[in-house]
């Protein structure tokens, strides 16, 4: 046992004076200033070599934590991590930069990302190549987008980023109409009225004046059919009939005149 010990010990003393033969990798960035630092982050940036971007704009900053260079890449290194895949990294960064520096000229464009980047995580949303059941999908990265987008119109209506951010926002509102709609239908055809009904009044709640909004007030009208409560029933249909007085519905119960009233068509 001691033999076994020793030649352990022997072993391990062996191992750890090996390790002080391995080569020290040099730093070539030692002594850089920061207008070069910055350079070759943004040229890394530039050519998508966004991991060795990032590793330029941390050690901008870490050296050089003061200046325009260390702000500008606080920003930079936020759309870095985003394009590297990793959107948490970079909202976390944007949080960042909008808290330390919240009057900057370029604060707007960080909002713009911000509210970019939890979009294009979010795409599969409405997505056509995705094949996940929409009812299974969480639309936390969709609110959070048009948040985002939210702040950004209301603090800089004059922002050059707006204009987009708006069309977005109409995008994002459709399309969390959508799901609503989507999920109401699917608790429609297992027979739970009361959820369908409340999934699509949160939908028109919510989201009101989108292509939605039809047949979530249509999947009202029918749940209360079903449930048996008439009264509530018409007082749907009136404000269906007043929103949308040529719906496809209506259309629908007039082609099949032997099917009862309109609302019997699902």
């Amino acid at each position: 046992m001691r033999s076994l010990a020793a030649i352990a010990a022997l072993f391990l003393a062996t191992l750890i004076s090996g390790c002080g033969l391995l080569p020290e990798v040099k730093d070539e960035t030692v002594g850089w200033s920061a207008n070069k630092l910055y350079s070759s982050a943004k040229e890394s940036l530039n050519e998508g070599a966004y991991e060795s971007a990032i590793k330029f704009y941390e050690k901008l900053e870490s050296r050089y934590p003061y200046g325009r260079f260390a702000q500008q890449s606080q920003i930079d290194i936020a759309y870095a991590y985003w394009k590297s895949g990793e959107p948490a990294s970079a909202l976390a960064a944007c949080d960042r930069f909008i808290k330390l520096h919240p009057n900057h000229p370029n604060v707007d464009y960080v909002y713009y990302l911000r509210g970019l980047i939890n979009f294009n995580e979010d795409m599969g949303l409405m997505g056509h190549l995705s094949q996940q059941d929409m009812t299974e999908r969480d639309p936390k990265g969709a609110r959070e987008s048009f948040e985002a987008f939210r702040e950004l119109i209301t603090r800089f209506p004059d922002s050059k980023y707006t204009p987009d951010a708006t069309l977005r926002m109409t995008y994002l509102v459709n399309s969390l109409a959508k799901l609503e709609v989507h999920v109401a239908r699917y608790y429609m055809k297992r027979g739970a009225y009361l959820a369908a009904i409340n999934r699509a009044q949160y939908a028109v709640k919510s989201y009101p004046d989108v292509p939605a909004t039809e047949e979530a007030l249509f999947i009202i009208v029918k749940a209360y059919d079903l449930l048996g409560m008439n009264d509530l029933r018409d007082d749907a249909e009136r404000v269906m009939r007043k929103n949308f007085p040529n719906s496809v519905y209506y259309t629908r119960g007039l082609e099949q005149p032997n099917k009862g009233p309109w609302w019997k068509l699902w």
